[in-house]
């Protein structure tokens, strides 16, 4: 049984490695009008005035449109919507940043009687420093979605 196996394999062997070797070569044959046809197929090439291109051919895959460009109305529509809407909510966090640093400064420059420690001043300025934190991070990420949308 084992002859068998070997001659199955050599067999095998015979009828594949005519077909690896046809696969790498590409052919450029030119047509009745001139223009280059390409084929990886040598029975295609008899008669005609071929030359081997390449013996391995690499594919480079298009590039993507513009986002724009491939953009429904409706898509771009849309997202002028959005922008105008971030651009207000960019600028009522800024008004609302102004105002919470105004009221900062205006409590920094009270001194009340019971804060002999600084501790306690501390204390009491902090949920006004944590508005003004707040705004400047909206700010920020309001900044960062714009940016992403132009």
């Amino acid at each position: 049984m084992a002859p068998s196996k070997g001659l199955i394999g050599w067999v095998f062997l015979a009828l594949v490695a005519p077909c690896g070797q046809a696969q790498g070569e590409v052919y450029k044959c030119p047509d009745a009008s001139g223009r280059p046809t390409y084929t990886n197929v040598k029975r295609d090439t008899v008669g005609k005035n071929c030359t081997v291109v390449s013996k391995e051919v690499q594919v480079v895959p298009s590039q993507a449109p513009p986002a724009r460009a491939g953009q429904s109305s409706a898509a771009v529509d849309r997202n002028e919507n959005r922008r105008k809407i971030l651009e207000s909510e960019l600028q009522n966090e800024q008004q609302l940043l102004t105002d919470a640093r105004q009221k900062l400064s205006e409590q920094e420059g009270i001194r009340q009687g019971d804060e002999r420690n600084y501790a306690r001043v501390q204390e009491r300025l902090k949920p006004y420093q944590e508005a003004v934190d707040q705004h400047t991070k909206n700010i920020e990420q309001l900044r960062g979605e714009l940016g992403r949308l132009r």
